[in-house]
């Protein structure tokens, strides 16, 4: 069964109502062994479509992924660009601001981290934290020393949802292509995912007490989502919602996004002149020269 990217993309002015997108499809694969296989082969063509697109130089790429604690962002991303130079690859992951970041305006921190031309950037969470994690908490916009006429509900998140707009149009404008991936996972799903790290002695470190404290926000956080996607998703930057329910599946299907998208774009090795191709059979007289002489 193929892979269709456009099924899990958001469009723009869609209204977004997180139950009537699946958490869970069919499986692309009868066996782990066949899911093995394609991952692969997805890696490989993502690896060979990465060199291509850093010697072509011509556009960044930006991967942002977001999803509730355990749906499995940091696994995807792992598997999925397993096979990428890591020179052409940068991965940041975002957690609580620091006193640094709080002194500026709240795109500050990931803009610095934006990918170079033939370039792959990863987000791991962004700067969407602050229309999601804050719109659950808005206690803590009042720690970030913003002015208070400047912290109105009413208006704010608003203003950062088209702020962040015309920054991934701006962005688009000047060569950088952006997606953005929701990994969708059912609460029930969360629930098996923190008992496995809680019962698994190798993964109690992926568990901490904020997991449980925030898991009873569930029904604020997909609001939260509902709004981020529908203001944020756009024909330049659009936002994936994947069913991460299964992990092997979610993957593939980020893979198949990716590839899709890479495969969009107008790359080129670049073309070599006459001029450097005299150069070149210069040296290439140089070197054969070496070799005889030895």
């Amino acid at each position: 069964m193929k892979i269709k990217s456009k099924d899990f993309r958001v469009q723009p002015g869609e209204k977004v109502n997180l139950k009537e997108w699946p958490t869970i499809v069919k499986p692309y694969c009868k066996s782990k062994k066949q899911y093995q296989k394609l991952l692969v082969e997805h890696v490989e063509e993502l690896s060979s479509l990465q060199r291509l697109h850093y010697a072509s130089n011509h556009y960044a790429l930006l991967l942002i992924f977001h999803g509730m604690d355990a749906a499995g962002k940091d696994g995807a991303i792992r598997h999925v660009m397993s096979g990428v130079n890591p020179q052409g690859c940068e991965v940041f992951s975002f957690k609580q601001p620091s006193v640094e970041e709080l002194k500026h305006d709240f795109l500050w921190r990931t803009t610095r981290c934006l990918p170079e031309r033939g370039r792959i950037g990863i987000f791991n969470r962004s700067y969407y934290e602050e229309v999601l994690v804050l719109r659950v908490h808005p206690e803590i916009l009042h720690s970030q020393g913003l002015p208070d006429e400047l912290i109105d509900e009413k208006t704010i998140w608003d203003g950062r949802y088209r702020s962040i707009v015309d920054l991934e149009e701006h962005l688009h404008r000047n060569g950088t292509r952006i997606i953005k991936f929701f990994l969708h996972l059912s609460e029930d799903t969360q629930r098996k995912r923190f008992l496995e790290r809680i019962d698994e002695p190798e993964k109690n470190w992926k568990f901490s007490d904020s997991d449980i404290q925030e898991r009873k926000y569930w029904k604020h956080y997909m609001k939260a989502y509902e709004a981020c996607l529908k203001e944020t998703t756009t024909a330049h930057a659009p936002w994936y919602v994947v069913p991460a329910d299964d992990k092997e599946n979610a993957r593939l299907v980020v893979s198949q996004i990716v590839l899709d998208a890479l495969n969009e774009l107008k790359m080129a090795y670049p073309k070599t002149t006459a001029k450097r191709r005299l150069e070149l059979e210069t040296f290439r007289k140089q070197l054969s020269g070496e070799n005889h002489d030895k």
